[in-house]
């Protein structure tokens, strides 16, 4: 087995290792079959920075992300049972242009140094090797930066100790080798390969696993597995027919929470079959693979041989729900969408086929992943089919996100993206298009342009975005006060445009320009031939009393941004139709219709704003207007004006094929 081979099974090796965030010290024992697994996010580990978990693809419950500084460190305590050489892994993400170089310092002397090159993005985690000497006992491991930018972000330490044993060889439940009485899987995060063993649900369902090149004798089987259920899950464990050990297979308390159970049987030389049998009527728990203390390598392994040979790369990719990370991602073959991210050229296209993609962690285009300015990068549905990003198994968290974009010149169209954790997309950079998109059921804002990075300055925030054809409704958080439609709001630069775009059943505002002092004013924004209903009701006819409840919010805080509000459409909104919100600025409002206001259809309380063209009907009560009165506008000040006679009856919209929004009510086309 090469070197290149063994660090790989090194990477996922953790959880043979036995290794919990609560365990303060493991020894590295020379009979064990593998490396052991440290966290960086465990009790014997320490993190001059935070503990993280912004950047999906980490081990365990999260990273170490350091202070930007020389010097700054993460330290590791393992224990060696003899002195001698150990063979030290370890994986990081560096979403940087350039390497991030440190010492390795061991037991307070400089043993070795480590260069961290660019992974290509922050979700990127790659392994750097070494080896170092240790002593018999307690050991530390510290890796300090020695550039000014601090360390990668580190995510875990694989050490195998002096004078090491035989590797544990594992065997994927979705090799070819292997077979499930159910489905290969990938909904749940955290298993090893690509998917997982899914049986039926009844007694006698098994996943089984051909050991080839096994040594006679007794061999130590661990088996990964995941139980979100409340019960054991049993097994017999059945080898070459014969019963040999019975496996209780505990609940883990989530489907995304892994764990082992070892199991010690007597293995025939040569090839062999391991059988798992449920005993249960609810079946196995999900099975992830098998590593044996003896056998050979899989003839077909599902990873490269070679990790530094990654899938190849390309102008147009195919993703579907059920494809592979390693696949080519031609239309036969399509991959995964976050492999299709990573590794779509500048200018390229990604194709998603239609059907649910099921995520628990954010999918990020990470700052840096670019099309080019004459030719943007293409997420974009396969003509005819309906791609869904479903994020159903985040909690509500503000650090879920369900599409986080922080790349420029990318042009996304026809996809839903639902049920994310807060945001359904996080817009954060610059010169994109977002087409003919739906966001819903989030638990914040469908689609909110601010910045990508948590505290970086007005220069780096999303600015010259066209969010065109798209929709946005029933988004709801528990405390009914933060999820609009739409959201150009806090931390957003100059440029960004609203277009034929429609905000309907959010539990909060269908546009929110909100400011606050904190950050100051944000850029300039147009909305302009776009709709917004009945926001402050849910489809279901669920209410919150804390929502602001408006069609258009367009400020706060007594930050004046001139925006430009023109051909708009307010209709049974809970509160507003348009309202400055507190924005003292010069905004152009023109040609809006306003219907049916609980409160008024226009409200500009301060401000300069210039006012032309606008109608107000059957407000709750009357406009407020403090500004330029420019001419043409029909307020309402207790009664229509005669422009209200051709707005009556129900609201009804759609898209015409090249995009455009048309709007009818009572059967008449609206035209502003």
């Amino acid at each position: 087995m090469s070197r290149r081979r063994r660090v790989r099974v090194a990477l996922v090796a953790g959880l043979t290792g036995l290794v919990t965030a609560s365990a303060a010290l493991f020894a590295l024992n020379t009979a064990h079959a593998g490396p052991v697994r440290y966290e960086a996010e465990s009790s014997s580990a320490s993190c001059d920075g935070e503990i993280e978990s912004e950047h999906s693809g980490y081990s365990g419950d999260g990273y170490c992300n350091t202070e930007n500084a020389s010097g700054a460190a993460a330290e590791f305590t393992i224990s060696a049972d003899q002195s001698g050489t150990a063979t030290v892994d370890i994986r990081y993400a560096n979403g940087g242009s350039s390497a991030r170089s440190a010492d390795v310092v061991v037991n307070d002397s400089s043993a070795a140094t480590a260069s961290f090159a660019s992974t290509g993005a922050w979700t990127g985690w790659e392994t750097e090797s070494l080896t170092v000497p240790v002593n018999a006992g307690d050991n530390t491991v510290r890796l300090a930066a020695t550039g000014s930018e601090g360390l990668p972000n580190i995510d875990y330490v694989d050490a195998e100790g002096p004078a090491g044993g035989s590797e544990a060889v594992r065997y994927e439940a979705e090799s070819s080798s292997a077979t499930c009485d159910g489905d290969i899987e990938s909904e749940h995060s955290g298993y090893s390969g690509t998917g997982f063993c899914n049986t039926e649900n009844t007694s006698g369902a098994a996943a089984q696993f051909t050991i080839d090149g096994a040594s006679a004798g007794t061999a130590t089987l661990e088996i990964g597995f995941a139980n979100g259920g409340s019960d054991g899950r049993p097994a017999d464990v059945v080898v070459n027919g014969s019963t040999m050990d019975s496996l209780a297979f505990g609940s883990t308390g989530g489907w995304a929470n892994w764990s082992t159970e070892s199991a010690s049987v007597q293995l025939s030389s040569g090839t062999n079959t391991v059988r798992l049998v449920a005993t249960d009527s609810a079946g196995l728990p999900n099975i992830d693979y098998l590593d044996s203390s003896t056998g050979s390598e899989p003839d077909d392994p599902t990873t490269p041989d070679d990790p530094t040979t990654p899938p190849p790369t390309g102008d147009e990719l195919f993703v579907d729900p059920g494809g592979s990370d390693d696949a080519s991602g031609s239309e036969s073959d399509p991959t995964t969408l976050t492999s299709a991210i990573e590794r779509i050229e500048a200018g390229g296209t990604i194709y998603m086929r239609g059907g649910t993609y099921d995520f628990s962690e954010t999918v990020h285009i990470e700052p840096g992943n670019d099309g080019d300015s004459g030719d943007r990068t293409e997420l974009f549905a396969y003509p005819g089919e309906t791609p869904v990003l479903n994020f159903s198994a985040q909690s509500e968290d503000s650090a879920n996100r369900g599409l986080a974009i922080g790349g420029d010149w990318w042009h996304l169209y026809g996809l839903i993206v639902e049920h994310a954790g807060d945001n359904g997309i996080l817009l954060g950079g610059n010169d994109n298009i977002i087409e003919r998109v739906v966001t819903r059921f989030n638990h914040d804002t469908g689609l909110q342009l601010s910045r990508y990075t948590a505290g970086a300055p007005s220069s780096e925030w999303p600015s010259n975005n066209l969010i065109l054809s798209s929709e946005s409704h029933d988004n709801a958080d528990s405390d009914g006060e933060d999820a609009d439609g739409f959201a150009p709001k806090l931390t957003t630069g100059p440029g960004n445009v609203f277009r034929y775009c429609v905000a309907h059943n959010n539990i909060d505002d269908g546009w929110d320009l909100y400011t606050k002092t904190d950050t100051g004013p944000i850029g300039e924004v147009t909305i302009e031939d776009s709709l917004s209903y009945e926001n402050g009701t849910l489809s279901d006819g669920t209410q919150n009393s804390s929502g602001d409840r408006n069609g258009f919010k367009l400020g706060g805080e007594d930050i004046g941004v001139d925006h430009v509000i023109e051909r708009n459409i307010a209709f049974d909104n809970g509160k507003h139709g348009f309202t400055y919100n507190r924005n003292l600025g010069s905004m152009t409002v023109n040609d809006n219709l306003s219907i049916g206001s609980e409160e008024r259809n226009y409200n500009f309380d301060g401000g300069s704003s210039a006012f032309t063209g606008n109608t107000s009907c059957d407000s709750g009560s009357t406009d407020r207007i403090i500004g330029d009165d420019a001419g043409g506008n029909q307020w309402w000040d207790g009664s229509n004006g005669s422009r209200c006679s051709q707005y009556s009856g129900s609201l009804d919209w759609s898209f015409q094929s090249d995009g455009t929004l048309v709007v009818t009510i009572g059967g008449d086309q609206v035209d502003l």
